[in-house]
């Protein structure tokens, strides 16, 4: 896929962040947008922003931990549409605390989004993709779906799961010759929401967490994020790293193997705050 040109992109988690400037950067190019998110607001003025560059968009709340809703949700964007070419599985939860501390239902919550909303995202739109004859998947994994981080335990396994999940899909596409490409994407600190509208855990203060990480650790603008997806995407890239941090640390990982994880924990220790 070398243009977007009249393309279908369905994007989850379109309100904001990445997923807003997915939808923008695809609008310029002419894709013709399915666009989703449970933020019903933020989604308006996406949509209001993509329509001001002349595009055509469907815009649905829209929950992917909710299964039925996603697998209905495919079917009603390949009727309106009449096919789909791209599917960005963006949409994302954040949640910080130690597992001694946290809770059962917090590490559920974010696996039912992060991680099992891209499962549901996949089964649901593969079918349309393959018949396209042109599909691509495209799913939003992390840095830490590289590398852990401590107190990120629930965020990492979600991530780190879609990873796996992603390359897995790819593998089967190849063997099976369909004509369906499959993108992992790994964000290392972007200037979003995310952070900001995440939970912690009991005795932590999820507004100090968010601050540290939007002031010190958020590096990447969305748009440049986009950018950069985007141009992963018409090269077929089966794995986008999106930041400098992520490059770099990447590279660590690979040079040190499990090693990285007492270094990250000594610099943690020092750096990270502790939430109280």
């Amino acid at each position: 896929m070398t243009h977007f040109l009249n393309k279908v992109a369905v994007v989850t988690g379109a309100g904001s962040g990445i997923g807003r400037a997915l939808a923008l950067d695809l609008a310029h190019q002419g894709a013709r947008l399915a666009l989703s998110d449970v933020d019903s607001a933020g989604l308006a003025e996406t949509v209001r922003q993509c329509e001001v560059l002349g595009a055509e968009v469907k815009a649905d709340h829209l929950d992917v931990a909710e299964r039925s809703s996603v697998l209905a949700y495919s079917d009603e964007v390949r009727a309106y549409f009449g096919v789909v070419n791209l599917v960005f599985n963006n949409a994302g939860i954040a949640f910080s605390g130690d597992i001694e501390v946290s809770e059962f239902k917090d590490v559920e919550r974010v696996m039912d989004v992060d991680f099992w909303g891209v499962v549901n995202g996949t089964k649901a739109f593969l079918p349309h993709l393959i018949a396209s004859g042109d599909g691509h998947i495209i799913n939003t994994s992390s840095l830490f779906g590289l590398l852990a981080m401590p107190s990120q335990s629930a965020y990492c396994a979600a991530k780190f799961a879609v990873r796996g999940f992603t390359e897995s899909l790819r593998q089967e596409m190849l063997m099976s010759k369909h004509p369906v490409r499959v993108t992992s994407v790994h964000p290392g600190g972007i200037k979003t929401a995310i952070a900001r509208n995440s939970t912690a855990a009991a005795g932590q203060d999820a507004k100090v967490l968010a601050e540290f990480f939007d002031k010190k650790m958020a590096r990447t603008t969305p748009e440049s994020a986009a950018h950069t997806i985007l141009r992963g995407v018409r090269a077929g890239r089966p794995r986008v790293l999106v930041g400098v941090d992520a490059r770099v640390l990447d590279a660590l990982v690979r040079v040190t193997g499990s090693g990285y994880q007492r270094l990250i924990a000594a610099v943690a220790a020092r750096v990270l705050p502790t939430g109280q």
